[in-house]
């Protein structure tokens, strides 16, 4: 580097010695004994779609678009409700998609990490047209978690206007009252009501399989409907009326997302086991029992569901009901948990506060800002629809748009990934999306009629998605421009030695290689380093959790100054002083009562530059004035912080 001026003229002090390569130990999940993973697996993955039949089936026959119920009409539903069951959860997700996993992982942006990529963590890095249709499919699913809560309670408490007519105008309040509590009571962790969630499913999957089959014995002509063929003549003789009551079939199926998500909690065998032991027999028994009550002279006026319950224990059965649907309503706020977690992880959210509520259980997540947001909108749609048939209209259109997603980004990671043939992998992925499509379309006809509500929410999450990560691309874009690289930075550091000050300074950047900003302003203007100087760099990997070996990566650059990398998997939260802790032993020995950390806060200011449209700039300005610092983030303790604050013009 000879011949260029010195950056800043300082005097000298001998260099600490060189710390060594390492790494720190990945902390996954303890694993559960069998028995308790097929346990929890029916509350937390089986809870949504365990408590579809409380409003499924009744909306195929009542609505704008509803069906006459007559033996044909039945019959064809039923046949259709059975093997869509068959088709989409039992094929398409317990026997192929679930088997695409992430270090044990599932759900939609897992499924995303596995498509290879050039680098790590950007959205240019994958095709760009799948990362926008997958961040819109997990965007979907936030109205998913928002409709779900609201019509499964309601649904549920409407069975006290079968026991006590009197009673229906305060189904909406008492709604409302579940709702609230269920909400207030995430920032106190669900892990002690979590181990109950197995045992009242049992019982709640146990009853409507009894009460089905009660009406099966005493109408055993539904048993017909298992007969392809009733779905068949439904179509030929149904004509528009017969697809469009697909848009209400696929409420049969709505949950089946959360297979896959959840399989990182789970496996993929104690979920299959629970399906085919106790969900899908219990399930069919208690939708062909409905169909056998409609067949019997029944009407839908009346709950098809609350129909099959003897009149003495309508409000025992609303008791149980109430509590399956919290826990359904329990998983899909979860599942919003840590769909959050993970988008912020991957670089596609915004920093929002993470709480572990269990010191036991890394699953275990509350994020207040998510939870605030889902209950308001619950309670909004509980109050504007006032009624689970209403509501029905609204459910289904974010549902089957993230299972066509899914669909498509499984057929890239068989073909990119697995390097199938096409041959071979577009025969499966068209027969999936031969059903996703008939779904999906199906329930398009439901936009005005409330499918607005989900893809509204969806839309507003994804344009946050979107432009939080252009915004961040352009903003490492300038920084790139302005910084240097760090060997110059060194070296002018050995020939033009600056005062050093005793206890050590972590300046973090997410660019290895270059002199974070931060560090050029700070020695800029006050001229001085301290003894120890620390690069920290947290990147996040396209994987769960991050092996032990690769976790932590440390070199000596010279002059008391260190390069430190730690990588985490998009399931773990970064913890600095925690991981400066695991370097003692590699050589960087740090104490936290003499570490300071120097954190830079940018000032946006929406210019002139290309890259994003003026009302998107404006919008990352406010998305970044708002996400969680980076001092709550990665959990450094607010009085060992010293921000520097910077105007940067995009």
């Amino acid at each position: 580097m000879a011949g260029r001026p010195s950056l800043f003229p300082v005097a000298k002090l001998p260099r600490p010695r060189a710390a060594s390569f390492a790494a720190l130990p990945a902390h996954p999940p303890a694993p559960k004994l069998p028995i308790a993973l097929a346990l929890g697996a029916l509350g937390v993955v089986y809870g949504d779609i365990g408590t579809n039949p409380l409003f499924a089936l009744q909306d195929c026959f009542k609505g704008d678009e509803a069906m006459a119920v007559n033996g044909m009409n039945v019959l064809g539903v039923l046949s259709l409700v059975f093997w869509a069951l068959t088709l989409v959860i039992a094929i398409k997700y317990l026997t192929f998609v679930m088997r695409a996993e992430n270090g044990g992982e599932g759900g939609i942006l897992a499924l995303l990490a596995l498509v290879p990529a050039k680098g790590r963590g950007a959205i240019a890095e994958r095709p760009w047209i799948l990362t926008l249709l997958v961040l819109f499919g997990a965007a979907l699913l936030y109205g998913d978690g928002v409709i779900t809560p609201a019509i499964s309670v309601l649904s549920a408490i409407e069975g006290l206007k079968v026991a006590a007519p009197s009673t229906s105008k305060l189904v909406v309040p008492i709604t409302v009252a579940i709702l609230l509590g269920l909400f207030l009571v995430q920032k106190r962790g669900t892990e002690r009501i979590g181990n109950v969630f197995g045992p009242v499913m049992i019982v709640w999957f146990f009853t409507i399989g009894v009460l089905g089959a009660r009406q099966i014995v005493a109408h055993p002509v539904v048993l017909t409907a298992l007969n392809p063929q009733y779905a068949v003549s439904f179509f030929m003789h149904g004509g528009k009326h017969a697809f469009l009551v697909l848009g209400a079939i696929v409420l049969c199926i709505a949950g089946g997302e959360a297979l896959y998500a959840d399989m990182g909690h789970f496996g993929r065998k104690p979920i299959s086991l629970a399906w085919y032991a106790i969900v899908m027999p219990c399930l069919i028994a208690n939708y062909f029992g409905q169909g056998a009550y409609l067949l019997g002279g029944g009407t839908v006026e009346i709950s098809p569901f609350y129909a099959l319950v003897p009149p003495k224990l309508i409000v025992p059965m609303v008791v149980l009901a109430a509590a399956a649907t919290v826990i359904a309503s329990q998983a899909l706020i979860s599942g919003a948990y840590s769909l959050t977690h993970q988008a912020v992880q991957m670089g596609f959210f915004p920093r929002v506060a993470i709480i572990h509520t269990s010191a036991g259980q890394s699953g275990q997540i509350y994020v207040p800002s998510i939870n605030s947001a889902l209950m308001v909108a619950c309670i909004a749609l509980v109050i504007g629809f006032g009624a689970s048939d209403k509501l029905a209209a609204a459910y289904g259109l974010a549902v089957t748009g993230t299972m066509s997603i899914t669909s498509i980004a499984y057929f890239v990671v068989t073909t990119r990934t697995w390097k199938w043939p096409v041959w071979r992998a577009l025969p499966l992925v068209a027969f999936f999306m031969s059903f996703d499509i008939s779904f999906l379309v199906a329930n398009v006809s439901k936009f005005f009629s409330g499918g607005w509500v989900p893809v509204t929410i969806g839309a507003a999450v994804f344009t946050v998605m979107v432009t939080w990560v252009n915004g961040r691309k352009v903003l490492s874009a300038y920084f790139k421009t302005v910084e240097f690289p760090i060997e110059q930075f060194v070296e002018d550091v050995a020939k033009n030695p600056p005062p050093r000050v005793r206890g050590t300074a972590v300046f973090m950047t997410v660019r290895p290689g270059g002199v974070p900003p931060v560090l050029f302003h700070h020695y800029k203007h006050n001229q001085v380093l301290h003894e120890q100087v620390v690069l920290l760099s947290i990147l996040n990997e396209d994987s769960p959790y991050v092996k032990g070996d690769e976790r932590l990566t440390i070199k000596t650059l010279g002059e008391g100054i260190f390069q430190v990398i730690g990588r985490f998997g998009f399931m773990e939260t970064p913890d600095a002083p925690k991981l400066l802790t695991a370097c003692a032993p590699l050589g960087l020995t740090t104490m936290p009562e003499r570490t300071t950390y120097y954190l830079g806060r940018e000032t946006l200011i929406p210019g002139g530059a290309k890259g994003m449209a003026q009302w998107r700039k404006r919008l990352f300005a406010v998305i970044s004035r708002n996400a969680q610092s980076a001092t709550g983030y990665f959990g450094i303790p607010p009085n060992r912080v010293v921000e520097l604050g910077m105007q940067v013009e995009i």
